[in-house]
């Protein structure tokens, strides 16, 4: 019997389909979010002015922005959400997010106090300390003025 001088080893490669399916799909998702939260923040608001603010430093911790209509409705991630609801979707995102989770309140300047009065109690109540408001910058002697936070 006559031996094989060469003997071919076994491919040991991996199939690349399914992690480049995973890799688009995980693509299509940050594409996504990122878009909504884009939008979140873009929201056509008429924002009150400041005299002064801080501009906003740190990006990357996370954050929940909540617009305040004029009427008082109440907008969380691009959503209508009832008062009574909001203390029990601010406790889930801090359970989900930690306890450095920001609240961004982005109110309209013809919105009443006593519809922004019931965030504040239901951030505090969830345990969110950090709760900022989104202002518009008044510059002094400008007509304009630039975004703040």
């Amino acid at each position: 019997m006559r031996i094989p001088k060469y003997q071919g080893r076994a491919d040991a490669s991996a199939n690349m389909t399914p992690m480049i399916d995973v890799v688009f799909l995980l693509i299509i998702f940050f594409l996504v979010s990122s878009h909504l939260a884009r939008r979140e923040n873009q929201m056509p608001l008429s924002l009150p002015n400041a005299a002064s603010g801080e501009e906003e430093i740190d990006v990357s911790k996370p954050r929940i922005t909540l617009n305040v209509l004029p009427s008082g409705e109440l907008l969380l991630a691009g959503s209508p959400i009832g008062k009574q609801d909001l203390a029990e979707s601010l406790g889930a995102a801090v359970q989900r997010e930690g306890k450095d989770v920001e609240l961004r309140i982005r109110a309209d300047r013809e919105a009443l106090y006593k519809h922004v009065s019931p965030v504040l109690s239901a951030a505090a109540g969830s345990g969110i300390w950090n709760v900022t408001f989104s202002v518009i910058r008044s510059v002094p002697g400008a007509a304009g003025g630039g975004a703040a936070g």
